[in-house]
């Protein structure tokens, strides 16, 4: 089997242990709780949850979705959660390989797991994930990451700029929390994958916003955090190949 395989596989792993974490990080952050203290444990019946019941991915599938006291559901989206994490660590493995630009961008999709699901439930980009996102960001540019300074400054001066201007130029139409969000990623990924995920952020916010129009008679109410999410992880795994797509649409041989 091809080495390659086999740390996807562990990494799979770590990602949906890590993934098992955040679902807590989703649920507490935003209502003020320690991610912390208390333990794992049913929000009916307020029992603790047993190590061997809290095991990603598995667990939910033999419990059935249930908890093993007192049998209340718990939601799909723990798996899909533990899932997601765990495949996006697998994919940063088989992209960049096993080096520091693969840990980065391990921990980068981590951080913007978390910031899909709260921005989803409650409109909410929690500073407490960008400010040191920010920070993190600048210093992997510096030390870890294969872009220049030049290019994370620019990436950061980009993204965070255009939101700024945008919350400028159309107040209440963009929040602090996705204009602190672009200038993370900026620093993360640079000056042309921020403009690819500002790109695709805003086609599929208009293509999901047209069919909520066409088929629900109304526009859709999912924020924006969450396309620029899906943007900036396009952007992460398939920047060349989008750049080349580009590239060929517009100057066609």
């Amino acid at each position: 089997m091809n080495p390659a395989y086999i740390w996807a596989a562990y990494f799979f792993a770590i990602g949906s242990a890590i993934g098992s974490f955040l679902n807590v990080v989703i649920y507490r952050q935003p209502r003020g709780e320690s991610v912390v203290s208390p333990g794992s444990h049913c929000y009916a019946c307020k029992q603790p949850i047993r190590w061997y019941h809290n095991i990603p991915i598995a667990s939910y599938l033999i419990l059935r979705g249930k908890c093993a006291n007192c049998g209340a559901p718990f939601s799909p989206r723990y798996m899909l959660v533990e899932l997601l994490t765990g495949l996006l660590f697998a994919a940063c493995l088989l992209r960049f390989g096993l080096n520091g630009p693969a840990f980065v961008y391990m921990l980068l999709c981590a951080a913007l797991v978390a910031v899909f699901f709260i921005d989803l439930d409650h409109f909410l980009i929690p500073d407490v994930i960008t400010l040191p996102g920010m920070a993190a960001g600048l210093i992997c540019a510096l030390f870890v990451l294969p872009l220049s300074m030049m290019d994370a400054t620019l990436g950061f001066a980009a993204g965070f700029g255009i939101f700024f201007l945008l919350a400028v130029a159309v107040p209440g139409g963009m929040g602090g929390g996705d204009i602190k969000l672009m200038g993370m990623l900026g620093l993360f990924l640079g000056l042309k994958a921020v403009l690819i995920t500002i790109f695709l952020a805003s086609f599929i916010g208009a293509v999901i916003g047209l069919i909520g129009k066409l088929f629900l008679g109304k526009g859709s109410k999912i924020p924006f955090g969450p396309y620029l999410v899906a943007g900036a992880l396009a952007a992460l795994f398939f920047e060349r190949e989008i750049i080349d797509i580009y590239l060929r649409l517009v100057m066609p041989r």
